[in-house]
């Protein structure tokens, strides 16, 4: 994915599940808590906690992927990740509005939670 001339740090939840619809176009690292993940996911997604991705960056196979994107919960932690990515060496971009986006644009089956100091709680 290195070299691949990608300029902008962030792209909208639709235009990456658009390029995941060809199979192993597009790696979506997601970001979120162990308990975050566990309560809403995407589909083909791949879990590594921000506090991971800084000592797995380095070894990190993207598997022949076009693109890595990263996505959190809104958007602010794919940021700090895509920006470790590219410090490694992978052009990466964060999914803007995270998760949340992602449910509301593009997936409604996608669970929409709210995060706070008592875990997590399903939007229904």
């Amino acid at each position: 994915m290195s070299g691949s001339g990608e300029d902008r740090l962030e792209v909208s939840a639709s235009e990456i599940a658009s390029a995941m619809r060809d199979p192993g176009r597009v790696l979506l690292i997601d970001v979120r808590t162990e308990e975050e993940w566990r309560v809403s996911r995407v589909p083909g997604s791949v879990h590594i906690p921000l506090d991971e991705l800084g000592m797995r960056a380095p070894g990190l196979d993207v598997g022949g992927a076009e693109r890595v994107a990263v996505i959190c919960h809104h958007g602010r932690r794919s940021l700090h990740g895509a920006v470790v990515l590219r410090e490694a060496g992978i052009e990466a971009v964060s999914v803007a509005g995270g998760i949340e986006a992602w449910s509301r644009e593009v997936d409604p089956s996608v669970p929409r939670y709210h995060r706070g100091p008592g875990g997590c709680r399903l939007i229904l």
